[in-house]
């Protein structure tokens, strides 16, 4: 876990951080002067409600998808460009490495964990929201891993997003990309999750 906060690039002096008062010294009990202490809460709470949105609508509309469209014919949105089409994924996202689901359910686990661990020392918005999309993607798909047939840690998660000449994915998929994206997009402009800027 600690290498993989120092390679995602949070420096440790953040927690020095909050514990400095705004002149540079720290209180007299060693905590954080009021005023820092609304700045980190802001960005985990940030982190927290993007991330429960984003399982919530995932969620929400795999719960539909399972009720109204499993086991009918697909529904056309876009011609042949964009359809709804019910099917059970036991691979990664996009219906990569079937035979590996349980190993993937470790992998979400892990993210899951890692991404906690790190919103201590979040004081960045966009960082927040990346890694909120990151989480909420993750517990949606680590669901259907644990709830869903054949069995836990083994279930097969509901795709239904079926663009053509494309894979068939789910909102889950999006965020976690969307998320992946924004991360890419952060780290490029030297924006560290401490909401510290570095130039290379």
């Amino acid at each position: 876990m600690a290498e993989a906060e120092r390679i995602i690039g949070t420096p440790d002096s953040a927690g020095a951080d909050e514990t400095a008062a705004p002149d540079g010294t720290a209180a007299p009990d060693g905590t954080a002067a009021p005023e820092e202490r609304p700045r980190g809460r802001r960005r985990i709470v940030a982190l927290f409600v993007v991330a429960v949105l984003a399982y919530l609508l995932d969620l929400g509309s795999k719960m539909l998808v399972v009720a109204k469209l499993e086991g009918h014919e697909p529904i056309d949105l876009i011609g042949d460009l964009l359809r709804l089409d019910a099917i059970r994924n036991p691979g990664a996202a996009f219906g990569m490495g079937e035979a590996f689901t349980i190993i993937f359910t470790c992998i979400a686990a892990a993210v899951i964990v890692v991404i906690i661990r790190l919103a201590r020392k979040l004081y960045s918005l966009p960082w927040a929201i990346a890694l909120g999309l990151l989480l909420g993607g993750a517990l949606g798909n680590l669901t259907d891993r644990i709830f869903r047939s054949p069995g836990v840690f083994e279930g097969a998660v509901v795709d239904f997003i079926a663009p053509a000449h494309f894979a068939v994915f789910n909102l889950a998929d999006s965020a976690i990309v969307c998320g992946g994206i924004l991360i890419v997009l952060l780290s490029f402009r030297g924006l560290d999750p401490d909401g510290t800027v570095h130039k290379d």
